[in-house]
């Protein structure tokens, strides 16, 4: 399982970053892969996890105790 590592403002950021990019892809009716620079935003918020976190040792999310 992912751990967690991306929190509040964080996380509102990237969904709505990623749903607002795959919007615009979708108007713009582009054949082209850029709607994956949507997708990965969107799908690291809902999952609260970013690889790219992990490698660099960032961490946004709330710690538990």
């Amino acid at each position: 399982m992912l751990k967690k590592n991306v929190g509040g403002t964080d996380r509102i950021a990237r969904i709505g970053l990623g749903a607002l990019m795959l919007l615009i892809w979708a108007f713009l009716s582009d054949p082209s892969p850029w709607w994956l620079l949507g997708i990965v935003p969107l799908a690291t918020g809902l999952m609260s996890s970013c690889p790219l976190y992990n490698l660099i040792g960032l961490n946004t999310a709330e710690k538990e105790g």
